[in-house]
């Protein structure tokens, strides 16, 4: 009888080994070394400096302006949230303590998960989700262009790739979206672009909160997937799911702002789970609907297409994966077609655009300002556009040769993407999260921590 070797299976210095399902045995063992450990407190302080931090700018939302997208200042009572009424404002001091805190604890809290409870860190990630849930919008005005292009389409008859919101200023919500979006048209995949088309009759409040409900129920699929795929990699799980689950940049930026990239993670990170568990066409599929929300999903393909090449069986495993994702990404073709004719074809230009007009809002574009070197910007971002794709291939190689697990060389592509973007934005961050969760790469997870501790201060 054959045994087919999982694709988690390679380990990060090259070597393949079969699966031997001794999770039982290994969860046994790590809740026994979690037990013993539970009488500490750093994590229980953690855990808490989160929960208070939490609860803290939720509160305050509606009435600390930075809080709340530059086009919702000052907030109407019908979009402030549960906590409206409060009229709490921490201001500026206030705010950089607040977010300083809670990155600390969750630092904090992601270096003591064995002191922690499975049911303390489950409990604290459902209860950080719904004080982002029931806040006014955070940070963000990228929702609000979300609903603009479904009432593009459905109640406008206006194709959201050729055109942006501008052609609606006499819509209710026009005043709501960010003023240097009002021209561009919409830079997301067919699938979630035809999500929006249902929710587009719904008033404006309800379309706030649905996609912030979705962007919340989004983070809790992460976290179960994440839990399900670190025991497949022989990983803690606990310690997997509280640095996604407890990160301040998908809490607040991702649910509290209703970002989409939590949708598009989700079907990524179940793509992951179902690769690991050897289901490498429906594995295929599922990456390239993540990239059907937003085209970022698509760079875990090639990382999964070269995982295990020396291993037996990888030539059918590698056909099941490209058929899957050939079968799926057909399948969007058609729908783009069929809802938006030939407007995806002008997606990647739009996004190249985007990209290129970001100026300080990158890594180097920030840095070249500070020295007063801003008028560099564009030879710089080529110089980093052509080291990316180098090292792209590099780290594709590693993973083909076996010196490299493909999820950890995953991780570090989106490290180099988030350095070399011409435009980045803090919950870009989100992207790494998954990716690193899942490394055995302690250096791949101090990467994210500082890159979080990076978005947080990009208010």
């Amino acid at each position: 009888m054959r045994v087919r070797e999982p694709l988690g299976a390679t380990q990060p210095g090259g070597s393949v080994e079969l699966a031997v399902d001794t999770r039982g045995s290994a969860a046994l063992a790590v809740d026994t070394h979690r037990s013993a450990a539970l009488r500490s407190p750093r994590g229980r302080i953690g855990l808490a400096g989160l929960l208070i931090t939490g609860l803290l700018i939720s509160l305050s939302a509606a009435h600390t302006e930075l809080l709340l997208p530059s086009s919702l200042r000052p907030v109407p009572g019908w979009l402030a949230g549960a906590f409206g009424h409060v009229g709490l404002d921490i201001g500026l001091p206030g705010l950089i303590l607040a977010l300083s805190l809670m990155f600390l604890s969750y630092a904090l809290a992601v270096g003591a998960t064995k002191q922690l409870s499975v049911r303390a860190v489950l409990a604290s990630i459902a209860a950080l989700n719904v004080l982002a849930l029931i806040a006014p919008p955070l940070l963000s005005s990228d929702l609000f262009s979300y609903i603009a292009y479904g009432r593009l389409g459905a109640m406008y008859g206006i194709n959201p790739y050729l055109h942006g919101p501008n052609l609606i200023s006499f819509d209710p919500l026009y005043q709501l979206i960010g003023a240097q979006w009002t021209h561009t048209p919409t830079v997301y995949g067919p699938l979630f672009t035809a999500l929006s088309y249902p929710l587009a009759g719904l008033g404006i409040a309800a379309n706030v909160f649905a996609y912030k409900g979705i962007a919340a129920l989004s983070c809790l699929v992460i976290v179960a997937l994440t839990w399900q795929a670190a025991r497949l990699r022989g990983m803690d799980p606990v310690k997997a799911v509280a640095f996604v689950g407890l990160n301040p940049v998908i809490i607040i930026y991702g649910v509290g702002g209703g970002h989409n990239d939590l949708l598009m993670l989700a079907i990524l990170v179940a793509g992951i789970y179902v690769l690991l568990r050897q289901r490498e066409g429906t594995g295929g599929a599922m990456i390239i609907a993540a990239t059907a929300v937003k085209l970022t999903a698509g760079m875990l393909l090639p990382f999964a297409l070269a995982a295990g090449a020396g291993r037996r069986f990888a030539t059918s495993g590698r056909a099941r994966l490209l058929t899957g994702a050939a079968v799926a990404a057909a399948a969007f073709c058609l729908l783009g077609l069929v809802l938006f004719g030939s407007g995806p074809l002008h997606l990647l230009g739009t996004l190249t655009g985007i990209q290129g007009d970001g100026g300080s809002h990158s890594i180097t574009g920030f840095i070249l300002n500070a020295v007063g070197l801003g008028r560099f910007n564009a030879p710089v971002g080529d110089v980093l556009h052509v080291a990316y794709a180098v090292i792209l291939v590099w780290l594709i190689r590693k993973v083909w040769i076996g010196e490299l697990d493909w999820i950890t060389a995953a991780g570090w592509a989106v490290v180099g993407l988030l350095v070399s973007a011409g435009l980045l934005m803090p919950w870009y961050i989100a992207w790494l999260i998954p990716l690193a969760a899942l490394s055995t790469d302690r250096r791949l997870w101090l990467t994210a921590i500082a890159l979080t501790s990076l978005g947080l201060t990009s208010l």
